[in-house]
């Protein structure tokens, strides 16, 4: 019999204070903080097969620890920027894991980049998320090493702000979530991308 060994990352949700503090905050300092550490789950997805962040509900007037991802009154309900990055992540998974490299290095952070990619087999799609923790613009070309042919537009999620303590709220649930545009491309497999800081971008590039 063959056996299975299964590796699950968790839990684990950033501090914005410290430890058990009852001043953590769900702000974009930590949602982009985990952007970033769960692009390294993605790389390493051969060894990390399950993850999950922590705690997931609280409500407004009595909880027992913060952050957690989505907060409740009696009438109202908010995801926090983390929830957003989790359901970003979620809903980009892609089948298969492919390298992306910059001098032949994974991007761990150099220059506060982060990244990932991704193929999804079931829709021909290449998936590429991006973190950029540092306080400038990034620009790089893109080069879909194998792919011969892509679409001439791609879909890109982002989120992004300059204010690493904003947070939502029950009366402003969206103030940081993401927003949807669509990227030109050249068809070929090479393209350029300007990566905003203080931002997390999905793309996601139909290959023919």
């Amino acid at each position: 019999m063959t056996e299975m060994v299964l590796r699950f990352a968790g839990e684990y949700a950033a501090q914005s204070d410290k430890t058990v503090s009852v001043d953590n905050k769900n702000n974009w300092k930590c949602a982009i903080a985990e952007a970033a550490f769960m692009t390294g789950l993605e790389r390493n997805a051969q060894v990390v097969n399950m993850a999950s962040y922590a705690p997931l509900f609280a409500h407004v007037d009595g909880w027992q620890w913060t952050p957690d991802m989505i907060w409740v009154d009696n009438l109202r309900i908010y995801g926090t920027p983390n929830y957003y990055v989790q359901k970003l992540y979620s809903l980009n998974k892609g089948t298969h894991v492919l390298s992306m490299t910059q001098n032949n290095q994974a991007l761990t952070g150099q220059d506060g980049l982060f990244a990932s990619a991704s193929l999804d087999k079931n829709t021909n799609e290449v998936i590429l998320k991006f973190v950029n923790t540092s306080k400038q613009d990034i620009s790089r070309e893109i080069n879909l090493e194998g792919v011969k042919k892509t679409e001439k537009t791609g879909k890109v999620w982002t989120m992004q702000s300059n204010d690493p303590e904003v947070v939502n709220s029950l009366n402003n649930p969206v103030q940081l979530s993401p927003k949807e545009s669509a990227i030109a491309l050249s068809g070929k497999n090479k393209f350029a991308l300007t990566v905003a800081p203080g931002s997390f971008t999905v793309l996601r590039i139909k290959t023919l």
